[in-house]
């Protein structure tokens, strides 16, 4: 099959497999262009090679940035930016799955949902089409257990798994509440024991998952022998090993090495903040960016230098203030005098520069969003199930709206399984 084959729609068998090889040979010829961060560098290496497209790029404003963020692609810039842009626009297409009409469910099923939560849960549930009728529905990482009760409004079992024993009771509550007959269980799904709460006749559903967590269901299920399962991946770099670990075989045999910096990468689309939140995200960034320029006279050493998450209470401090606290924190040279007014401003400008950058990066997220999903529908093809990859829902709901759905007979299992 080929790429312009796979673009029609959802992909599944060899349609993965062939994706997942372009997406491998992208991501490979151009790591030098997106592995890079803007935030740590004063200048990129690429940009040697790119001048036109780096003087571009460092010429724009910070509102130029935001507007262009959730859609690098449609940014007329400087080559190889276009020619980039449409290479990766075409690897990122990826149909939407077939949409089932599920039973109407009343309006308090909704009460205590967050209304953006609630839009994915609806979008998730009505994607998921299985040959074989779900008995009982297995809510992975289930917090209060939202999807899991929407899905077994039609009367099936349900299992709820969750780790935080505050959201298991409140959990439990809303089932006994709502009339769904349901079992909230406290677990660590990390933990060895996690194995013993999956049974074969299980259909276990994860929306956003994070991490391991999406992974570990991947491999218990599998071990298990359950018949089909449904995951929207979420957050790849929330794992406890220190660089990625490819899953599949085709990533094993990869070249890519991806570090956990890397990972982040397809989490960095912003969609949903308020203007609040952007507001303090920009001042918490600009004065890092300032603080960099000043560590680094201050050390006498030309690198970016790692500074802790600090609490957003540090943004009520005065600018000068925040800096000395930050070096006296990173147990720095005294500050001494310095022009305040003109390092706050250097840090405001190179936060427009860095963002600007950053849009070139962006047209790598989605590409590398699929590699990693891709080998996670991989490893499932390996554990001999038929997998089909595609989105449930618009950006707007979830910049994570690719989601997996798994299935194989039940006998094909029990034949491999036994003597």
């Amino acid at each position: 099959m080929t790429l312009s084959d796979a673009l029609t729609g959802v992909l599944q068998g060899e349609g993965i497999r062939t994706r997942f090889r372009e997406l491998d040979d992208f991501l490979i010829a151009h790591q030098a262009l997106w592995r890079p961060r803007p935030f740590t560098h004063r200048q990129l290496p690429w940009e040697l090679d790119h001048v036109e497209l780096a003087t571009w790029l460092r010429s724009r404003s910070l509102e130029d940035a935001e507007a262009a963020h959730n859609r690098p692609h449609a940014l007329q810039a400087p080559a190889p930016f276009t020619q980039l842009a449409a290479r990766s626009l075409a690897l990122s297409a990826v149909g939407g799955l077939a949409t089932t009409q599920r039973v109407a469910l009343p309006a308090r099923m909704s009460n205590d949902v967050p209304g953006r939560k609630w839009q994915q849960i609806q979008a998730f549930a009505q994607s998921l089409s299985f040959q074989q009728t779900p008995e009982h529905w297995l809510d992975w990482c289930a917090g209060k257990g939202h999807l899991g009760r929407h899905l077994a409004h039609g009367g099936q079992a349900l299992t709820c798994l969750e780790d935080d024993p505050q959201l298991v009771d409140a959990g439990a509550q809303l089932s006994r509440r709502l009339d769904i007959s349901a079992e909230h269980l406290q677990q660590d799904v990390l933990a060895v024991d996690a194995a013993d709460r999956l049974h074969p006749r299980h259909t276990p559903v994860a929306l956003h998952a994070c991490g391991d967590l999406h992974v570990q269901l991947m491999r218990l299920a599998a071990d298990t022998g359950c018949t089909q399962l449904a995951i929207a991946p979420c957050c790849y770099n929330r794992t406890r090993v220190t660089a990625y670990q490819p899953l599949s075989s085709q990533g094993k045999a990869s070249l890519l090495r991806l570090s956990l910096e890397d990972l982040s990468l397809p989490l960095s689309e912003t969609v949903t903040a308020g203007a609040r939140v952007r507001r303090q995200r920009d001042e918490s960034m600009a004065r890092r960016l300032a603080f960099d320029l000043l560590q680094r006279d201050l050390r006498g050493i030309d690198d970016y230098l790692p500074t802790p998450s600090l609490p957003v209470t540090w943004l009520e401090k005065s600018f000068p203030d925040y800096c000395r606290d930050l070096a006296a924190l990173k147990q720095l040279p005294a500050v001494g005098r310095q022009d305040w007014q003109a390092l706050e401003t250097a840090g405001r400008q190179r936060l427009a520069e860095v963002r600007n950058l950053e849009l070139l990066r962006g047209l790598f997220r989605r590409p590398l969003e699929l590699w990693l999903v891709h080998d996670r529908a991989g490893y499932l093809q390996d554990r001999d199930y038929a997998v089909q990859l595609g989105t449930f829902c618009t950006t707007d709901v979830t910049p994570r709206n690719l989601m997996l759905l798994a299935e194989r007979q039940q006998d094909e299992f029990e034949s491999s399984s036994c003597g």
